[in-house]
């Protein structure tokens, strides 16, 4: 692991804890989803903003078919990341169903899942596929999984659970 990493890992673990003391603090919201709600996934988030999928908007990828950056004003944390939106209504419906919306993998590229190693997608390269959305590392690996969709996605469900463990360390 390199001298970088390690520093990010233990600038995350700080920021966990703190994060955990203030919500043990904090009265619960109903209707609101909490940090908790998407412990099964972990997100690639960026370490300095906090920012999930780079602050593109994940709700537009299904009603436009297309990346759009969201807005500073309309934001919603959830998972321990900060989502962005493009209107009051695509934030309205990750709301109600970010299990829907977030990209599947936590945004971590299904091919490096699949080969079981965690690689960052870019939420410009994507794809819809099962009604689920997934970000790629690159063009190249978006071929590779349309050749075969099916395929790859239940090899990289396969190699989730591994990845996630390997992330918790």
């Amino acid at each position: 692991m390199s001298a970088a990493r390690r520093e990010r890992k233990r600038y995350g673990a700080a920021l966990a804890a703190a994060a955990a003391s203030v919500l043990a603090v904090l009265p619960p919201v109903v209707g609101t989803p909490t940090a908790t709600a998407a412990a099964s996934e972990r997100l690639v988030v960026d370490w300095q903003s906090g920012l999930a999928i780079s602050g593109y908007d994940p709700v537009a990828y299904f009603t436009d078919a297309a990346p759009a950056l969201g807005s500073a004003e309309l934001e919603l944390s959830y998972g321990g990341a900060i989502w962005r939106f493009r209107n009051e209504g695509n934030r309205a419906a990750f709301r109600a169903r970010p299990d829907v919306y977030m990209p599947r993998f936590g945004g971590y590229d299904p091919l490096g899942v699949a080969h079981g190693v965690a690689v960052a997608g870019n939420p410009m390269v994507w794809r819809i596929s099962g009604e689920r959305l997934f970000l790629f590392y690159d063009r190249a690996r978006l071929r590779a999984f349309d050749a075969d969709p099916a395929r790859m996605t239940a090899a990289a469900e396969r190699k989730w659970p591994g990845v996630l463990h390997a992330l918790s360390q």
